[in-house]
Parts: structure tokens; C-alpha cells; sequence
């Protein structure tokens, strides 16, 4: 059976943001589990950080579980980890956190060459996920912010569609996302914290969250206005969330 392509992209949440609150990060592992096997292999992307040994340190904490395989890529730091993506096959590509070094994560992973390796990746079926940096740079535009100054930024490209994530959290990057899709920026999705966007191959599948109120939106120049839709969302701690499942 061909793996469908799939990314996750969370709007901000996981282990390094929810202490305590593993739903977004179980949503992913279920993911890569139903393509690969029970015990997934994981490999995280700190280069956001900055390869910050404290990120590193919280990522196997996490993943350490006997669940999967944990591994990672430093960039910044070639002494540290493994500088073979392609061998470590990763089943999460965690790459993220911080907004303010967006720009800097997309040169490293140019620079070495990761974007082709990732798409790569994906092509083959790998289950690709990030918050933060680590979910606009699979997209072809999104919006990086520093200080409440939010600007464009050129992604990967796996998805046809712009980004914007802590939208409910950092004010200034709503009207900013507007202003850029309004001059021309793709349409495309924003993510609050704790929702993330499913994607199989090019196409939205599924908008989850990991809080009750976490929310996603479809954002899109019509007849020169710009449109936002809310989209539906799956609580995935309610009683009756289903089990993520390998897409068709």
C-alpha cells in the first residue's frame, strides 16, 4: 500500500509548549504508528532553538517512553546528534519553537540541503509535524513576527497555501496575516495555539486541538476582501475524539 503524504502543523502546543498535556504529540505518534509500525522512530529538528541542549533534553524526556525511537538533527551543532536525515527516516519532524529565528531556521535547512531530504521524506510516507516555525515552513508563504512585527516569509512549498500560527496569542499577527493576503499572499490557514492542521498530500484533512477552545481558520482574498471561515475542530481529550488512523 503507498503511505499517503501527511503533515501535521500545529498553530503552537506540543511537548515543548503543554507540559503535562501529550494530546497533539499521542495525535502524531498514533499517526506514524498506523504508517510505519507500533514503535515509530522520532526525529526531532531543534534548529529553531538554536540546537539549545535544554530543547534537546525535554525532547527525549518525552519521547523516551518505550513509544518510539527518539533521535535528532543539530545543525547549528554538527558535533551533536546525527547529520543524516535521510537515515533517520523522521517520523516527526518537531522542528520549532520560537517565531523570532523563522527566517534563520529556513536558511539552516536550505543551507544544508534538509528541504529537499524532508520532502523526501514525506514522499515516501514519513509524517511530518512542527509548531510554530516548525508548521510555516511547510508551507509556500507564511508569517513570521518579532516584537509584534509580522512579515512574509518563503516556505518549503509541500503545501500550495500561506500560514499563521499563535494566532490567538500575539495580536499583531491577525491583521498582518490579513494585510499580506490582501497584497497578493496564496490564501491559506491560521492555527491558535493548541490546534494543529492535518494535512493529507496537498489537502486539509482535519483541524485538531489539544484545548477545548484552540480554533483554525480558512483565510482568502474574495472579490478583494479577505475572508476568514473558521473551521470545524476536533477536541481530541473529548470522550468521543477519534483515534488518529492512517489516511486514505
Amino acid at each position: 500500500m503507498t503511505r499517503p503524504r501527511q503533515i501535521v502543523a500545529f498553530g503552537g502546543g506540543g511537548f515543548s509548549m503543554e507540559a503535562g498535556n501529550p494530546l497533539l504529540d499521542d495525535y502524531v505518534l498514533g499517526l506514524a504508528a498506523a504508517a510505519r509500525g507500533d514503535r515509530p522512530k522520532v526525529c526531532f529538528l531543534p534548529t529553531a532553538s538554536g540546537d539549545a541542549d535544554h530543547y534537546i533534553v525535554r525532547f527525549y524526556r518525552h519521547f523516551s517512553a518505550g513509544r518510539c525511537e527518539p533521535s535528532h538533527v543539530s545543525l547549528f551543532r554538527r558535533d551533536c546528534g546525527t547529520d543524516d536525515v535521510r537515515a533517520q527516516h523522521p517520523h516527526q519532524a518537531d522542528d520549532a519553537a520560537a517565531p523570532d529565528v523563522d527566517q534563520v531556521l529556513l536558511e539552516q535547512v536550505r543551507a544544508h540541503g534538509l528541504d529537499v531530504a524532508l520532502r523526501e521524506a514525506w514522499e515516501a510516507g514519513v509524517v511530518l509535524c512542527g509548531l510554530s516555525a516548525g508548521s510555516l515552513c511547510w508551507f509556500a508563504e507564511a508569517m513570521t513576527g518579532y516584537h509584534g512585527k509580522s512579515r512574509p516569509v518563503e516556505g518549503i512549498g509541500l503545501i500550495p497555501a500561506s500560514n499563521a500560527v499563535h494566532y490567538d496569542k500575539e495580536p499583531h499577527r491577525r491583521p498582518a496575516y490579513h494585510r499580506a493576503v490582501a497584497g497578493g499572499m496564496p490564501g491559506g490557514y491560521a492555527a491558535e495555539d493548541g490546534a494543529a492542521l492535518h494535512f493529507v498530500g496537498e489537502d486539509l484533512a482535519r483541524v485538531v486541538s489539544s484545548r477545548p477552545e484552540s480554533k483554525a481558520y480558512r483565510v482568502e482574498s474574495v472579490n478583494d476582501e479577505v475572508v476568514e471561515l473558521a473551521l470545524p475542530v476536533t477536541y481530541l481529550g473529548a470522550a468521543d475524539a477519534a483515534e488518529p488512523a492512517l489516511a486514505a
